[in-house]
């Protein structure tokens, strides 16, 4: 269990890498900044939340594999931008695979260290919006996590599956994947059907 959930943090860190550098690509930015674009994207909400947990030194300082699989994400930007900014799609879906599995891991770490379900979920959510957060403040844009769409509310929602699922049968690959995809589904049906919560007016 801990390879596979060793596995999904990089191929979330992969996946959440090159929506930054697909998104510094799109601004124009040149590789310095793609390359701090993609790392803020990849590993900012994981940072924030071993940081409130107590988990330090945070992740992606004891093991080089982050950056490693980061650097990878800014070349394959580099070298095919322009196919990747053609496939608008796949990108949101890279954002959306991210999303779930950045949810579910961070809320596993945190419920490791014994804090409750309440506090788990957040640092959850936390893991997944706040890498993305912190991209779009650098580049300008409005988060979306402040705008209409289903976004963190996917995150809360498929975490929340995940705890019921692992207090009553245990942690096991069907508990990850069943949250990871519910969440990844959420987020999608959300843009497509144009879901969204209501507006403060």
């Amino acid at each position: 269990m801990n390879d596979l959930i060793y596995i999904l943090d990089l191929a979330g860190t992969l996946v959440f890498a090159i929506s930054g550098a697909s998104t510094a690509a799109e601004k124009k930015f040149d590789l310095f900044g793609a390359t701090v674009i993609a790392f803020v994207t990849a590993v900012g909400g994981g940072t924030l939340r071993d940081m409130m947990i107590g988990s330090t030194p945070v992740g992606w300082m004891k093991d080089i594999n982050y950056l490693i699989v980061i650097a990878v994400a800014v070349l394959l930007t580099s070298f095919f931008r322009k196919k990747i900014l053609k496939l608008r799609r796949t990108l949101f879906l890279f954002d959306a695979i991210g999303l779930g599995l950045f949810t579910v891991l961070g809320l596993q770490k945190t419920l490791a260290l014994g804090l409750s379900p309440v506090v788990a979920i957040i640092m959850g959510t936390v893991s997944a919006v706040f890498g993305g957060v912190t991209r779009d403040i650098i580049t300008n844009e409005v988060p979306l996590i402040f705008r209409k769409e289903i976004y963190a509310t996917a995150c809360i929602l498929g975490g929340t599956v995940f705890w019921l699922l692992q207090y009553s049968i245990g942690t096991n690959y069907w508990n990850l994947s069943i949250a990871i995809l519910l969440i990844i589904v959420i987020r999608i049906l959300a843009v497509v059907k144009k879901w969204s919560l209501p507006t403060i007016s």
